[in-house]
């Protein structure tokens, strides 16, 4: 892809002898929602471990705005823009809201007071219901408002790309919504965004493009409203018959 902001080519990672993902290739545009669906253990969250240099590639390339970021820190490529929401949430549960949201922007250093007030009023914008709760302790929120508050934390990052594992993961159906509408709202302001996740029809109906992983290795990709199409899609991960 000509345009592309974020290249894995060829990555392998290994856990000791085991392989948990073996040589895929993926794109992500300036401009895109792109989505890596699988099952249980098919290595998702190991391909986004490998991009932030948690867990680095045993092999390969990953190439972000053109630099080879393969062997940097994971604070590094943090510093580079791309920010990750993990799986879980992560957040500092002793921490009022406003504070665990501010955390977002500690390799910032520098930026002005103003600033920073204004993109946590952006936060509280987007998640009304954090402002209500953003003298509570994070860790007296619902599963729903701590993964506001992760993906809040995260845009105070300023990320070029953000990166997001399981964020419908164990929550109600109506809180589902306001997370996805969340992340069509980032993406229409120009934030790509690398969608991991378990629920493929919100993901396919949210990206442009999807990739489908099966045991470390991808096994499909095409636009996303193809894959909603597809037949092996539809059995193995829409429910149909």
């Amino acid at each position: 892809m000509a345009d592309a902001l974020l290249e894995l080519k060829d990555v392998h990672v290994r856990y000791g002898v085991i392989e948990a993902v073996r040589g895929i290739n993926l794109t992500v545009g300036a401009t895109e929602v792109v989505t890596l669906i699988g099952g249980n253990g098919a290595g998702k969250t190991t391909t986004l471990r490998a991009i932030s240099m948690v867990h680095g590639p045993s092999q390969g390339q990953i190439l972000f705005n053109g630099e080879d970021v393969t062997s940097l820190r994971s604070d590094e490529v943090v510093s580079r823009g791309i920010i990750q929401v993990p799986e879980g949430r992560h957040i500092f549960p002793n921490m009022s809201v406003a504070e665990n949201i501010e955390m977002g922007a500690f390799q910032r250093k520098g930026t002005p007071r103003k600033d920073l007030n204004d993109e946590i009023d952006r936060v509280f914008a987007l998640f009304p219901r954090l402002k209500e709760r953003r003298k509570q302790a994070g860790g007296t929120l619902s599963g729903g408002e701590q993964q506001m508050l992760a993906i809040g934390r995260a845009l105070l990052a300023k990320p070029k790309l953000l990166m997001l594992d399981e964020p419908s993961m164990g929550l109600a159906p109506q809180v589902v919504e306001t997370v996805f509408e969340v992340i069509d709202t980032i993406n229409s302001e120009g934030i790509p965004v690398l969608l991991i996740e378990q629920n493929a029809a919100m993901a396919l109906q949210a990206a442009s493009r999807g990739y489908v992983l099966e045991t470390g290795e991808i096994v499909l990709e095409d636009k996303a409203d193809q894959l909603l199409g597809n037949d092996r899609v539809r059995k193995a991960y829409l429910g149909e018959e």
